[in-house]
């Protein structure tokens, strides 16, 4: 029998390679299914060609056909809700077959502000929604007190899908999504972009620095259809639950963009 000081261990490596949530009561031989499958579909002939069918569903094997298959699915869609559909059918990411539920966007999509976060979590891939764990109520709560709710920005991450055991996505899994995302700011087209976290802010301004030298500072974005955007990086708020002493320098960030967004409501109502 097995004592509980072992089983704990047990779990507790199985936590670390990522497997922290229970999906089936009983054990599946995956390789045995597929198996099965495949002689189940196999043609009656010897002589006979392959489906066609079979291979149309592979994904690219390389990262150039990779970046041509994601950016013509992203291009191919004209609203937010094609371009989710374009997502869903996406077969160049893998964390899609690991995760429970595609984390699409959340808030206004019509707003001035949008956010672009990292990679969801385990609250986020259940739900669906980006930033509902503890570290995105931390940042709600941190919005809301420079006058920002969903009801006036919108929301996403540079990864839909939740990396297993909350790993940092690879540069691979950011390829692939990144021509998704630049579509996504083009669908939204806000005047304000919030990068949150250092792999949102490395995917979309490229760059050497680390978020601790590149954060709250204001740069300019050139979106894919051409819109100049202003643009500021911020720690991610699962950083600041670790970290707690970087919340200072979180919050004069968060006063710069007050500043910054009172400053453009001025100049739009001078215009105006």
């Amino acid at each position: 029998m097995i004592s509980s000081n072992t089983l704990q261990v047990l779990m507790s490596l199985l936590q670390e390679i990522g497997v922290d949530e229970i999906i089936s009561p009983s054990p599946h031989n995956r390789f045995k299914e597929k198996n099965v499958e495949r002689k189940s579909k196999a043609p009656s002939s010897s002589t006979s060609e392959p489906s066609s069918s079979a291979s149309s569903f592979a994904p690219p094997v390389s990262r150039k056909e990779l970046s041509e298959a994601a950016c013509i699915a992203a291009q191919s869609a004209n609203s937010l809700e094609e371009l989710r559909k374009a997502l869903e059918g996406f077969e160049g990411c893998s964390l899609k077959h690991t995760a429970i539920n595609l984390v699409f966007g959340d808030g206004n999509p019509k707003a001035r502000v949008m956010l672009i976060g990292e990679a969801p979590g385990a609250d986020e891939d259940r739900q669906g929604l980006p930033f509902v764990g503890q570290s995105g109520q931390l940042l709600d709560k941190a919005l809301s007190a420079i006058g920002l709710t969903r009801r006036n920005f919108y929301i996403t991450n540079i990864i839909p899908w939740r990396p297993p055991g909350n790993r940092q996505p690879t540069t691979q899994e950011t390829e692939a999504c990144l021509p998704f995302v630049k579509r996504h700011i083009d669908l939204v087209s806000p005047d304000f972009l919030i990068l949150v976290g250092g792999t949102s802010a490395k995917a979309l301004l490229g760059g050497r620095d680390g978020i601790m030298r590149s954060r709250g500072l204001w740069k300019d974005y050139r979106s894919e259809a051409g819109k100049k955007i202003k643009v500021i990086s911020i720690f991610h708020p699962a950083y600041l639950l670790r970290s707690p002493g970087q919340k200072r320098e979180f919050w004069l960030d968060l006063i710069k963009i007050k500043k910054s967004l009172l400053e453009a409501e001025v100049k739009l109502e001078d215009g105006a």
